[in-house]
């Protein structure tokens, strides 16, 4: 379940960001409106970045994931 959620909110990331090349790209219409759809596209980007952060950090803090780190190699 955890991971549905990350993955979901990683697409919704990556969707805001194509939609925000999508507006830059755009070569007719309003330059105005077109900027201002495109800052938008990256203001929700960023935040989205920030809640999936904030609830990786929550998560984690409660205890719900555990990290894991890197296996240490004796010999």
């Amino acid at each position: 379940m955890k991971s549905i959620f990350v993955a979901l909110a990683f697409l919704a990331i990556l969707a805001s960001l194509g939609s925000a090349l999508f507006f830059m790209m755009r070569g007719k219409g309003d330059d105005r409106a077109r900027s201002k759809r495109m800052a938008w596209a990256l203001t929700a980007r960023i935040a989205l970045s920030i809640v999936l952060f904030l609830c990786v950090l929550i998560a984690w803090k409660l205890g719900y994931i555990q990290p894991t780190g890197l296996p240490v190699k004796t010999q």
